[in-house]
């Protein structure tokens, strides 16, 4: 199918579509200047004294606090990166009333930059931060202006408030996911490899009209999709034309 075509026929789908829930991951970002995880240049693919899910894991957080902060600052913490198409699209149609969600694994905040107001965060956000004593809230530059282990006035160690390897997703937060996807009519899963439990899990709780995927790489769901598309999520989203409901 020509690139043409796949985009009339996914302007078609969100053209009949009122509920729209996008599911994202890394590969949104990309395009931003962010680095991923699983893609030949990604994060896991980078040689480094320790694996980044090791790195990034709650153990490990833990037992070399000093290390951890020094991986998150320098492959995290990237806050000159600007929203990208996908981002500024995605929002566009929430603007217009078509999409009722954005779920993202991401820890970016680049959707919200772009004016979308409903997002799900999965895994967290770079930019709340929170003592592990006292438990006062610090914005990003908390972690910027820093050097080594960050600490609140209290003397308590500040953690980004990111869900680490070995920690559990929000229940809030799953609770809402689960009930946008089970609300709405299309669903869009983009920029992700679907490898990453429990949130990849959560599409089974889709039981709409259109499933479509869009990932620069093949994905172990894409014979259950209704529409692959593999190409970047920027590329394509940027030629949809959102109309008003």
């Amino acid at each position: 199918m020509y690139i043409f075509d796949v985009i009339e026929k996914l302007q078609t789908m969100i053209d009949a579509s009122k509920r729209i829930v996008f599911f994202g991951g890394a590969g949104v970002s990309t395009e931003s200047g962010l680095p991923d995880f699983r893609s030949a240049d990604g994060l896991y693919s980078q040689k480094y004294k320790y694996p980044p899910e090791i790195m990034l894991s709650r153990t490990f957080f833990d037992r070399h606090t000093k290390e951890f902060f020094d991986f998150y600052r320098d492959k995290l913490l990237l806050p000159d990166a600007k929203p990208n198409a996908a981002h500024h699209k995605l929002a566009e149609l929430e603007a217009a009333g078509r999409l009722i969600a954005v779920i993202t694994q991401n820890i970016d905040g680049l959707h919200q930059a772009a004016g979308s107001r409903n997002v799900l965060e999965l895994h967290g956000s770079i930019h709340r931060n929170i003592c592990m004593n006292c438990r006062k809230s610090y914005g990003i530059s908390a972690m910027l202006e820093s050097s080594g282990i960050p600490h609140c006035t209290c003397g308590g160690i500040i953690k980004p408030d990111v869900v680490l390897y070995e920690e559990g997703l929000d229940s809030e937060v799953l609770r809402q996911s689960i009930e946008m996807l089970s609300r709405a009519d299309m669903l869009i899963i983009g920029g992700t490899s679907l490898v990453v439990y429990p949130a990849a899990g959560l599409i089974n709780e889709f039981n709409g009209n259109h499933l479509v995927l869009i990932n620069r790489d093949p994905g172990q769901f894409d014979e259950r999709a209704d529409l692959v598309i593999h190409r970047p999520i920027g590329e394509v989203l940027e030629q949809i034309v959102v109309q008003v409901i």
